[in-house]
């Protein structure tokens, strides 16, 4: 199933990310977490690749483990970093062999002790070439791409974040699924400059439940959204208190998705960190009878 026909207008598309475990004991027990999510009757899920292509086996065989066996419609991510155009095309092949028709095409991050990475003669610099190389190999591949409610990292400014953006659209990109924020605020305001700037394919909300103040504090000095003050000072009220800190962040992402549902949101994209517990009770909070 083509993810760009699962939006739905009046009935938001959820999904869910998973990353390929580091250890084989991760990797069995992953499946259990999927299933468990497969009783919320996602529309489809994503699996990610990690820095500079590493995880690539193992994402090709999530991704089809997962619609094969599971039944979910599963998508995978595919990075530019660390892949040449030959490489790109024999991952394309295997996933197209698998029956995987929906990609989700990315910049991507190098490998940690690459500071000086430079792309490969025959890679690509940019997400936009990835999104028209796999759009040339025909129409059968459904393309997701990222976007920024926040501004891209390496952006200069918001409206040259926004030109990269409309590029990759043009490319071929389907639908579009945000970094994680926790402004919505900062979402309505990106997508109406988007839809501003000519941009129309479906933009789905990304967010992550909060379960650590450690960690979200990190993925935000990242490059993730910031905390807006308000759940920032209470993120330092709880950051001792394990299960309060898991409680603020389902109450906080409960009320994000309350207010994204209701303004229209085409579909809302979790970012689980391969843990169930948080998204399930998010999902119960807004869609139980």
């Amino acid at each position: 199933m083509r993810i760009l026909d699962l939006f739905t207008p009046g009935r938001p598309a959820i999904s869910f990310e998973f990353f390929p475990p580091k250890t084989d004991g991760g990797f069995r027990s992953l499946p259990r977490t999927i299933e468990d999510l497969k009783r919320l009757d996602p529309s489809y899920v994503s699996v990610t690749m990690g820095a500079g292509g590493s995880t690539r086996a193992k994402t090709v065989d999530l991704v089809t483990q997962i619609q094969r066996e599971i039944g979910i419609t599963a998508m995978a991510h595919l990075p530019c970093v660390g892949f040449e155009r030959s490489e790109i095309a024999a991952l394309l092949d295997r996933l197209e062999e698998a029956g995987i028709e929906n990609v989700l095409a990315l910049g991507g991050d190098p490998p940690r002790d690459a500071a000086d990475y430079v792309p490969p003669a025959d890679g690509f610099a940019h997400a936009n070439e990835l999104v028209a190389f796999i759009r040339a190999r025909g129409p059968h591949f459904c393309i997701g791409g990222a976007c920024y409610p926040e501004v891209h990292p390496a952006a200069p400014s918001a409206d040259v974040d926004l030109d990269h953006l409309a590029r990759k659209v043009d490319d071929g990109a389907d639908f579009l699924i945000t970094q994680l924020f926790f402004d919505n605020g900062k979402f309505f305001d990106f997508v109406e400059r988007a839809r501003a700037r000519g941009i129309e394919a479906p933009i789905v909300a990304g967010i992550m439940p909060i379960t650590s103040v450690a960690g979200v504090r990190r993925m935000t000095s990242l490059g993730g959204g910031q905390l807006p003050a308000e759940l920032d000072e209470e993120l330092s009220r709880v950051a001792e208190d394990e299960a309060a800190t898991r409680e603020l962040g389902v109450r906080w992402a409960t009320a994000q998705c309350r207010e994204l549902i209701d303004a229209g949101v085409p579909g809302i994209h979790f970012y689980t960190l391969n843990k169930s517990p948080a998204t399930r009770q998010i999902h119960e909070n807004l869609f139980r009878s």
